[in-house]
């Protein structure tokens, strides 16, 4: 696998790299990425103009492929940080996530695609971590009630309803049908019946 990363550029930038990149090579601009020692930001150079960068966390993780042939794909590489330039007036992101993916179907992609974390209380946590401990090693569950079911009696824990007298609804009768329809003198038949068991 190789290393990659996203560079995204504003378009004045954009056109500047363009244009580099399309020139001999002889030419004496120089093309620099350097990162401070908090590995978050950094300075992006194209020849005499230094640029601001922040180091950003994709919402998801992009896979990138090439092809010698234009018909078979070779992944080369996912891809889960972009380096963002920026204009030098602009403020650095508050963040270190971005926000988007990289197409327009992923704006906002950690709100809208992914599931919200619960909202769990620690002490909650805790107190049912500590119960399925209690239950693997055989001892009690503290400040446990069963629940008990009007309707249906666990054991002998609804005893006290036992001598209560709960009328059954009556079954209502089904009135006597003839079926009148094409197999009326032949048997039903089932799917299973077509298939043949002699191989």
């Amino acid at each position: 696998m190789e290393e990659q990363f996203i560079l995204r550029v504003p378009p004045s930038v954009a056109e500047m790299l363009d244009r580099l990149l399309s020139e001999n090579a002889s030419d004496d601009k120089s093309l620099d990425l350097s990162f401070s020692e908090d590995g978050r930001s950094g300075t992006f150079v194209l020849g005499d103009d230094h640029f601001p960068v922040s180091l950003m966390d994709l919402p998801c993780v992009v896979e990138s492929f090439k092809t010698y042939d234009d018909s078979a794909l070779v992944k080369t590489a996912d891809i889960g940080q972009m380096i963002m330039v920026r204009e030098p007036g602009d403020s650095a992101p508050d963040v270190i996530e971005y926000r988007h993916g990289l197409t327009p179907p992923l704006r906002d992609a950690r709100k809208r695609r992914f599931r919200r974390e619960p909202d769990l209380n620690p002490e909650l946590v805790q107190r049912v971590e500590k119960d399925l401990v209690n239950i693997m090693t055989g001892a009690t569950i503290e400040n446990a009630e069963p629940e008990v079911n009007e309707h249906e009696g666990v054991g002998d824990g609804n005893a006290h309803h036992a001598s209560e007298n709960v009328p059954s609804a009556p079954v209502p009768k089904q009135p006597d049908v003839v079926d009148t329809g094409a197999n009326a003198g032949e048997p039903e038949r089932s799917d299973s019946d077509d298939s043949d068991d002699s191989l």
